[in-house]
């Protein structure tokens, strides 16, 4: 005699167990960012305190003369502006 087992249907999880394995899916997938992150922080070749130094001060100084560039751009812009709305105002 052969048995038949029976095949049950499969039965689709109720709203409450999808929403939490949603969850626990959501945080799960945050962890493996954050993990795959620390692994290429550690594939990442630093700086040297020396060339760290050298490339903030070369970065203060450009910032500084744009500073500067900008700032006299805009000092001749008004004074144009000036000019012009003093000589043709009615």
């Amino acid at each position: 005699m052969t048995e038949k087992k029976a095949v049950a249907k499969s039965k689709k999880p109720n709203f409450f167990v999808r929403f939490g394995r949603g969850f626990v899916r959501f945080f799960a997938k945050i962890g493996n960012a954050f993990k795959n992150m620390w692994h290429e922080l550690k594939k990442v070749t630093w700086p040297t305190r020396d060339k760290l130094v050298n490339y903030t001060v070369i970065v203060v100084v450009f910032m500084l003369f744009m500073m500067v560039v900008i700032g006299l751009l805009d000092t001749g812009a008004s004074q144009l502006v000036n000019l012009i709305m003093t000589n043709f105002s009615a």
